[in-house]
């Protein structure tokens, strides 16, 4: 069972429940790779949880820390932070690194989801 953030429309995913979670999903999984040391990646926050309620069920938004979780970081040699990697069918289908404006994460995610 995916375990809920704070947040209750993100999840949270780690090095031990990625292959279940993100890999094996049958929808599109957005995976947020944060610290909580990066502004960046909280100024990000707010628009993925309003995105996933707007994508609902079409679409899966995950948050993982990489500092808490060094192999998936790694894994996606993930450099810069926030960086999300969107994964369909369990391959990395596109990326959107920095953080970005509502508008733009949403044209991208819809794009690289194929939605």
């Amino acid at each position: 069972m995916p375990q809920e953030t704070s947040v209750s429309s993100l999840i949270t995913v780690t090095d031990d429940t990625f292959a279940e979670l993100v890999l094996a999903s049958d929808r599109p999984v957005v995976v947020d790779f944060w610290a909580e040391w990066c502004p960046p990646c909280k100024m990000i926050e707010k628009s993925l949880v309003e995105l996933a309620q707007e994508f609902g069920d079409r679409m899966v938004i995950a948050k993982l820390n990489s500092d808490d979780n060094p192999q998936a970081t790694r894994r996606y040699r993930v450099m810069s932070l926030p960086t999300l990697l969107v994964f369909r069918g369990g391959e990395v289908v596109g990326s959107v690194v920095g953080s970005r404006p509502k508008l733009h994460l949403r044209q991208s995610l819809t794009m690289h989801a194929g939605l």
